[in-house]
């Protein structure tokens, strides 16, 4: 699967990857509205708020994803931004998986999931595999990719590993993510001195080896954008591991910032930025797009985010090839 990642960034020269995250903040009022009269015209007796909810975040994702397919490789939907709505919420989540897939995206389901056993391969089985019900398999939510936690250990990373190494899908590893407090333990020193990403890093880089597909592994890493110098150790550490950036844009990360998380050939890293893109409509740069124009705005901030980095890696003397 990691090879078909390379090939979009390679055909799109864009190794940005959008977070739809929706926020109803961020959606519209008219959006919305929209929503309601369907949701009324469906069930004229029964109108309920996560419905409307949820219908109103389909639409936005669906015209999001129509504005910015043709700029970039991918997406990542953000699952937890689907459960608050409840059951009409996954089920915006899963046809938001389905349009994105149609419109020849890879989908990377940032679901952050990590246990242990069995419950660990139910979750892989959910999001990248296939469920066995009266003698015939289905997909579930169909992800390409899914994020995972391994704090527990390689009891809840290797299910993930096997389901996809039997469905051709992929895994990106939480090592050093981008919030402020991550390094209340991500951070902390072990018994020989080394902070934990790097003890995490290692792991990956040996978890990497069950599932090679060419160059690199189908098991990538997480790492802020908001860590640069910590990004530079860790593509030393991980050389075989896709790294997914977040933290860019919003939370403070630039192109600049990220030139070693890539190798020379412009690839090993694809950057993640979520409401810098999809509510760009709201900031200054783009505000005269208007709230009715978010998706004219959405594409905007995507090619300016693409030309930022971009223009780092060829200051960098680096060329995606």
């Amino acid at each position: 699967m990691i090879q078909k990642l390379i090939d979009g960034i390679r055909r799109t020269g864009a190794p940005v990857v959008v977070g739809l995250d929706p926020n109803l903040s961020f959606i519209p009022q008219e959006l919305v509205e929209e929503a309601r009269q369907a949701v009324k015209n469906r069930d004229a007796v029964y109108e309920d708020d996560l419905e409307i909810a949820a219908e109103a975040v389909w639409h936005f994702n669906k015209d999001i994803i129509d504005a910015v397919a043709d700029l970039i490789p991918a997406v990542k939907p953000q699952i937890a931004m689907y459960e608050q709505f409840g059951i009409p919420g996954l089920k915006a989540f899963w046809r938001t998986v389905r349009y994105a897939r149609e419109k020849g995206l890879i989908v990377i389901g940032d679901v952050k999931r990590g246990d242990i056993g069995s419950t660990s391969a139910s979750y892989a089985i959910a999001h990248l595999g296939r469920i066995e019900v009266a003698g015939s398999s289905s997909r579930v939510f169909d992800e390409d990719f899914a994020t995972v936690n391994p704090y527990l250990g390689s009891d809840g990373v290797k299910p993930f590993i096997e389901v996809c190494n039997q469905n051709d899908r992929g895994i990106f590893v939480l090592v050093k993510t981008s919030n402020p407090s991550s390094g209340e333990f991500q951070d902390l020193k072990t018994e020989d001195g080394r902070p934990l990403y790097e003890v995490v890093g290692e792991k990956v880089e040996e978890w990497g080896r069950l599932s090679m597909d060419g160059e690199f592994s189908n098991v990538g890493a997480v790492v802020g954008a908001t860590y640069p110098e910590q990004g530079r150790a860790l593509r030393k550490i991980m050389p075989h591991a896709y790294i997914l950036v977040p933290g860019y844009g919003a939370q403070g990360g630039k192109g600049s910032d990220l030139v070693h998380f890539f190798r020379e050939d412009g690839l090993g890293a694809i950057v993640n930025s979520s409401r810098g893109i999809i509510a760009a409509y709201k900031k200054d740069a783009y505000s005269k797009f208007g709230p009715e124009r978010f998706a004219e705005a959405a594409r905007a901030a995507a090619e300016d985010m693409i030309e930022d980095i971009q223009g780092a890696l060829r200051g960098a003397g680096i060329e995606i090839r």
